[in-house]
């Protein structure tokens, strides 16, 4: 990134931490909701309430907190969240199949192509940590702390409804199943917990904005609304039967990741995994799948789905060192050079 950053003349700093969905955190921190810019359809409009307050909360009080920029505290959030999800993802991996390959799901995750986002002051880390601690908390029947990392997570990012997903499908089947904790009142908190924050956010937007799905509306002005796949599919069509397009890396890296989670969430499945961590990947893989626009965004939407990356590191914890020593070290230098591209080079948002 240093030698990039030098060709291009253009500061590590500026590039991860002033680009992008990261300027639209950092003016809410800075003056709060209400910007509202053009949108690339005439008549349809931008607003900033299409973005989730808990990132720029978190910036907002660490500046008032350490006499330092926005762009700096956007970093340090992100940074300090993307290594409590590291942190969270050992801790799953390690309860389920052990450290071997609690590591090598840690590793995995930190090389996946869009990986360098978890390093941009971007909304995604801070998920993905609320997620991973909510979903460990399920494994370890922790009730009130799953209900209440789904919560948090809900007021992050659109799709944190799948943590909330997991926490509620997973409630249920226990109290389904297991009378005897019928009355236990910390079953029914955390479940009744995990959809407040997303919930809360759409109803307050609803009522800001006048309407009671004007949440829903600001999403179909940015061009994002759920149409069930149609226009994915289309995408995908497109990429492979329009033979006189020019190639475009983003676009067919993101229609690669999406094929892959789809085979891997197959895989996944196959392996009869903990309820909670598959219903969480299947929530996420709709959501990114059924959604419209941004499609070479859609990949980082998956960042957070990180079990489905399971079976590989099963699969690696079987295999010598020297295998997964050179398949590291490859796929590390994929994601460097593409993480490079994105950020650097890219005419799309990571």
């Amino acid at each position: 990134m240093a030698v990039v950053a030098l060709a291009t003349h253009r500061p590590v700093w500026a590039a991860l931490g002033n680009s992008w969905d990261s300027r639209w955190y950092a003016d809410i921190a800075r003056y709060g909701y209400g910007t509202v810019l053009p949108g690339r359809v005439p008549g349809m409009s931008r607003s900033d309430l299409a973005f989730f307050p808990l990132f720029p909360a978190l910036e907002r009080a660490v500046v008032t907190i350490v006499p330092i920029s926005l762009t700096v505290a956007g970093l340090l959030v992100a940074w300090c969240s993307a290594g409590a999800a590291a942190w969270g993802i050992y801790a799953i991996g390690e309860h389920l199949h052990g450290r071997r390959t609690g590591t090598l799901l840690v590793l995995l995750w930190g090389l996946l192509p869009h990986a360098i986002v978890q390093t941009m002051a971007y909304s995604e880390p801070l998920m993905t940590a609320l997620a991973a601690w909510s979903l460990y908390a399920l494994l370890t029947r922790r009730w009130l702390w799953a209900g209440t990392l789904a919560l948090l997570a809900g007021l992050t990012r659109p799709n944190a409804l799948a943590v909330a997903a997991a926490v509620l499908s997973t409630a249920a089947l226990v109290l389904w199943r297991e009378k005897g904790v019928r009355r236990d009142w910390r079953i029914w908190t955390g479940a009744a917990f995990a959809p407040l924050g997303w919930l809360g956010y759409a109803a307050w937007v609803g009522v800001r904005s006048g309407s009671p799905l004007g949440y829903f509306k600001i999403q179909r002005e940015w061009g994002s609304r759920f149409d069930f796949g149609v226009s994915a599919f289309q995408f995908v069509r497109r990429i492979f039967t329009d033979r006189g397009a020019a190639p475009h890396l983003a676009y067919d890296m993101a229609v690669a990741v999406l094929l892959a989670a789809v085979a891997a969430l197959v895989l996944f499945a196959m392996d009869r995994p903990p309820l909670p961590l598959l219903v969480y990947c299947f929530v996420l893989l709709v959501i990114a799948i059924g959604g419209t626009g941004f499609y070479a965004s859609r990949p980082r939407f998956l960042l957070p789905a990180f079990p489905l990356l399971l079976p590989p590191a099963l699969a690696l914890t079987e295999a010598r060192p020297r295998t997964v020593i050179v398949l590291i070290a490859t796929v590390a230098a994929i994601s460097l050079t593409y993480g490079a591209h994105m950020l650097y080079y890219a005419s799309t948002a990571p």
